[in-house]
């Protein structure tokens, strides 16, 4: 299993812009075979944080996720461009 966050910070006049592509990022990467969860958040006090919660079957079908159209288009193309910062942690199971 493959577990991380992706924490995103963003310009206030951005929100609704961000918030669309995420919902159709979140949609679209449910959908393949290998995604176990997807769930983007809005961090409470601090709207303009965004944590993304992933977890997929193995690293092949993470790394198939990040060659989909939908990825290139809503992340790649879409949220990378009005991000202001970007941090990934990794996460290991305990049980």
């Amino acid at each position: 299993m493959v577990s991380f966050i992706v924490r995103l910070t963003f310009n206030q006049e951005d929100r609704a812009d961000v918030a669309e592509s995420l919902r159709l990022l979140a949609e679209a990467s449910r959908q393949e075979p290998g995604c176990v969860s997807y769930i983007p958040h809005q961090l409470e006090g601090n709207p303009d944080t965004v944590l993304i919660y992933e977890q997929y079957r193995d690293q092949k079908a993470h790394a198939a996720h990040r060659e989909s159209a939908h990825f290139k288009k809503y992340a790649v193309g879409g949220i990378y461009q009005k991000m202001r910062e970007r941090s990934v942690e990794n996460l290991l199971a305990l049980v």
